[in-house]
């Protein structure tokens, strides 16, 4: 219980100044990544930096290049969030390895706080990729796989229960049974229902908190993205969600490694963190194998920034370059 009261203040001082910062103006763009895929890439997208504005915050310039809150801060540790400075290189982390599941429909890593949307285009295979927010501590996002089940533009919202009594004892005041489509709506316009009962991939009325472990366990859009997204995918679509902090992936014969922190439930990573990434290195180099460099990934895990770097080469030619 005192876990989740410190949880619950932590939030309640961050929201704060997460509200300040919306107040501060910004440009909003169109922030869909896509990528037309060769049958075995597994590595998309470049790094690159920009110059921060005198007016702008991380979560700003976050925004605009289509990043959310916890990957532009990995990237940055060393600038300050809320007033970076003219003038400041702000690293972009844009490249991406993509996750270790079958390249079909929507798959979600909650551990990069990304969404990956696969299709077909002219018979060409491509995928478009977004930050997100997922679940907290108490309300976890469900691992697994499901599907669309249903779609709706402005849907009402009907808390349950647990959330009315949440908002209540967190001092925020009564809240209605049902929401009304609006601006107090925190599903935003767009609403794509999942197989796992009560949740939704949708989008929010506070933007600026995308890229954070805040829902109570949906899947949370910038505006602009869910509203790219939503008739692009049609019901049925297959979602998987899975939780993968550690992935390994190939750009022609260099072998780069993507590390994130584990989620602060995430137990089971977080008693072995070692052994479950060298077990996704040996998963990847079972048919391809690598000559690697452990004192490279050693600063790839200690850094945690969600940035690839290259850590080894390949041994001889492939046979077979399995999707990772």
């Amino acid at each position: 219980m005192q876990r989740r009261t410190v949880g619950r203040v932590a939030r309640s001082i961050l929201g704060a100044c997460l509200a300040l910062a919306a107040t501060v103006p910004g440009t909003v763009h169109a922030t869909a990544d896509t990528f037309a895929l060769a049958p075995d890439a597994q590595v998309v997208g470049q790094t690159s930096t920009v110059a921060a504005r005198h007016d702008e915050t991380l979560t700003d310039i976050a925004r605009i290049h289509g990043l959310g809150y916890e990957e532009i801060v990995w990237a940055n540790r060393k600038v300050d969030i809320w007033l970076p400075g003219e003038g400041t290189p702000v690293v972009l982390p844009k490249r991406f390895i993509l996750p270790g599941a079958a390249r079909e429909g929507i798959v979600v890593n909650i551990a990069e706080y990304r969404l990956y949307h696969y299709y077909k285009s002219n018979g060409q295979l491509m995928v478009s990729t977004f930050p997100i927010s997922i679940g907290r501590m108490d309300w976890a996002t469900p691992i697994g796989r499901w599907s669309v089940t249903a779609k709706q533009k402005d849907p009402a919202w009907y808390p349950p229960e647990s959330i009315r009594q949440e908002h209540l004892q967190d001092g925020r005041g009564y809240l209605a049974k049902m929401v009304p489509a609006g601006p107090d709506n925190p599903l935003g316009r767009y609403a794509m229902r999942l197989s796992a009962t009560g949740y939704l991939i949708h989008g929010t009325n506070k933007p600026v908190g995308v890229g954070m472990q805040v829902t109570h366990g949906c899947i949370r859009m910038y505006p602009e993205d869910i509203e790219w997204l939503f008739p692009q995918v049609p019901v049925n679509t297959p979602v998987q969600i899975m939780n993968q902090p550690y992935k390994f992936g190939w750009s022609g014969n260099d072998l780069y490694l993507e590390v994130h922190p584990p989620l602060e439930d995430d137990h089971s990573t977080r008693e072995r963190e070692m052994t479950a990434l060298t077990e996704q290195y040996v998963l990847l180099t079972r048919e391809r194998p690598a000559r690697i460099d452990w004192q490279a990934v050693e600063e790839a895990y200690r850094r945690r920034d969600g940035i690839p770097v290259r850590v080894g080469s390949g041994l001889g030619i492939p046979q077979s370059v399995a999707a990772f």
